[in-house]
């Protein structure tokens, strides 16, 4: 039963669906839940810093059920943003209800979207990762799967990188910089991954091309089926969900550099160089996003494997709560900072 401890993070997508049906107030319910009620679960509850012995590592990694939790936010994410859509477009709504919903949704393609696709895009079978990109589609951030893989796992945590925080920089002036920066970053792995193959740029292969083309194609079908009020819907929702995971980009390496060697090459990336947490409630809502570090020395290791390291810098708080306080940055600041290594501030 410890198990299906994960499927608690399909309480996002059930309060969404509580804001959706409810409407009114209620349409405010899962930033809510979110960034109210989990943060104050995760002060009161303890944190678990335990790892699993071999034995329970090796039947963990053979059991599918992990797999298949993963699998279920697909139908739910898809499912609540039609919904939604259906409602915004049919019914008379007041403005802050439709704000509400846009948050709410927003939320769930964040946590239960780009979330779960970034753990699929990193896995070896290539239709998980179709499935990954899958879940990036209404996000608007399909790019996302070629920089994060071919970009930021070769720089994180160097001044490269662009979904790495810099020391005293705002969440707010991070948005832009790495929202931009990944963008543009993309295209150029795209171009290097075509030179290397032999291929044109303007190739059939070119898989940023495709993602324009199904982004573009997706939002066409929106207004379509719903209308302009449905088009204005599903980009703003795109906006919170990719702006909320630009929020979990910050948290995750504010200030943590890599120092070079003296050939001029960047030290290999350590347990040092990710934030992490072991607040209960924020690693299983997030699928162990939090146990960063050992993310980054092996991608490709599925959520449920990943381990704690007592070398691993810790945050405070877990990642939700981390996230309220970032949109406060002189409190994150004054919190973080001297956290930081003064050799990676120096750097």
């Amino acid at each position: 039963m410890k198990d299906l401890k994960y499927l608690a993070a399909l309480t996002i997508p059930i309060s969404a669906i509580i804001s959706i049906y409810f409407k009114g107030y209620w349409s405010f319910f899962t930033p809510l839940y979110a960034f109210g009620i989990i943060p104050i679960l995760e002060i009161l509850l303890s944190k678990n810093a335990s790892n699993y012995l071999e034995e329970e590592l090796e039947n963990k990694k053979a059991n599918p059920l992990f797999d298949w939790m993963l699998y279920l936010n697909l139908p739910m994410v898809f499912g609540i943003l039609f919904w939604a859509l259906m409602v915004v477009s049919s019914q008379s709504l007041e403005n802050f209800e439709i704000i509400g919903l846009v948050l709410s949704v927003g939320i769930v393609l964040g946590v239960n979207g780009i979330n779960v696709a970034h753990e699929l895009g990193h896995r070896l079978a290539s239709k998980e990762r179709f499935l990954g990109k899958l879940l990036l589609l209404p996000s608007l951030y399909m790019h996302f799967f070629i920089e994060h893989n071919f970009g930021h796992h070769l720089y994180a945590a160097t001044k490269e990188d662009p979904a790495t925080a810099r020391y005293n920089q705002s969440v707010y002036s991070f948005w832009v910089t790495s929202v931009f920066r990944q963008y543009i970053s993309a295209w150029k792995i795209q171009k290097n991954l075509l030179k290397n193959n032999n291929k044109n740029f303007l190739s059939i292969k070119n898989d940023m091309f495709w993602y324009v083309i199904f982004q573009i194609a997706y939002l066409v079908l929106i207004f379509f089926l719903f209308g302009k009020i449905g088009l204005f819907f599903s980009l703003s929702v795109a906006i919170t969900a990719f702006l909320l995971l630009e929020t979990v980009n910050y948290i995750e390496h504010y200030g943590l550099l890599r120092v070079k060697t003296e050939s001029g090459r960047y030290e290999r990336i350590k347990e040092i160089h990710s934030w992490n947490s072991n607040h209960v409630v924020g690693r299983i809502v997030l699928y162990e996003l939090t146990r960063h570090s050992d993310h980054h020395y092996k991608s490709s290791k599925k959520y449920q494997l990943l381990e704690c390291y007592d070398e691993s810098p810790e945050m405070p708080f877990g990642y939700p709560t981390s996230m309220v306080i970032s949109f406060l940055p002189p409190l994150w600041f004054s919190i973080m900072n001297k956290r930081i290594p003064r050799e990676m501030i120096a750097n």
